[in-house]
């Protein structure tokens, strides 16, 4: 399930950087990526977690704030930026959302994600009612 839906909180699953079934960003931030390009492919993650938003409520404006993100950096051992990495999916979510899109947060570094995506998101979402 892309997104699950309790009371007026909104999880929504990891989304990785794929655009219309192809991959936009592979491979370890460190190594093929950098801290720029990560930070794009973790945009690339907040706006496939907006689509999966949206068609699950049907319309944005459905969105009362953004509450937490995870976001994970597909790194090579020892990498320390991960925040700024994340920051292209919380930058996003500001942009989009003003105040609204503030948000906890974890930036967390991992030595694999699915299809060799550099990035992948989490999010947590409150909905008006």
């Amino acid at each position: 399930m892309p997104v699950v839906r309790t009371g007026n909180l909104l999880y929504c699953a990891g989304t990785i950087c794929a655009v219309a079934g192809q991959m936009t960003h592979t491979g370890q931030v460190g190594r093929e990526q950098t801290v720029p390009t990560g930070a794009e492919a973790a945009r690339i993650c907040a706006l496939n977690t907006l689509a999966n938003i949206k068609a699950a409520v049907g319309s944005l404006d459905a969105v009362k704030r953004i509450v937490f993100v995870c976001g994970y950096v597909n790194a090579v051992n020892g990498f320390a930026d991960s925040p700024a990495v994340v920051n292209g999916a919380s930058d996003l979510f500001v942009q989009v959302f003003g105040e609204a899109g503030r948000h906890a947060r974890a930036a967390v570094a991992v030595s694999g994600l699915p299809r060799n995506s550099t990035t992948e998101v989490q999010v947590v979402v409150e909905v008006k009612e």
